[in-house]
């Protein structure tokens, strides 16, 4: 079964959030990770939801997931994002 990571992002340094973004995406193609959303414009339709930048990642199942978030490649990027912002994230299982 398909599984989803999510992420919602507040950028506050764009010098750091640009290179955890070379080496998450890096983390990304190790992992065949299927990019289904990456910013773009957010419409809140309902709540009190006031969401950042937007990442919508699928994997294959989640231990993949997991395999990518906790992959020496991805664990690097997160230490480039430190004091980058506000990052959000939660893993999900699709529906089968």
């Amino acid at each position: 079964m398909a599984a989803y990571i999510i992420a919602d992002v507040t950028v506050t340094d764009a010098e750091k959030m640009a290179a955890y973004r070379v080496w998450s995406s890096r983390a990304m193609q190790e992992f065949g990770a299927e990019i289904l959303v990456r910013g773009g414009e957010v419409e809140v339709l309902e709540g009190p939801w006031t969401p950042g930048r937007l990442v919508v990642l699928k994997f294959p199942d989640r231990a993949t997931a997991r395999a990518f978030y906790d992959s020496a490649t991805y664990t690097h990027a997160r230490t480039l994002r430190e004091g980058a912002g506000v990052m959000r994230l939660v893993v999900v299982d699709g529906v089968s």
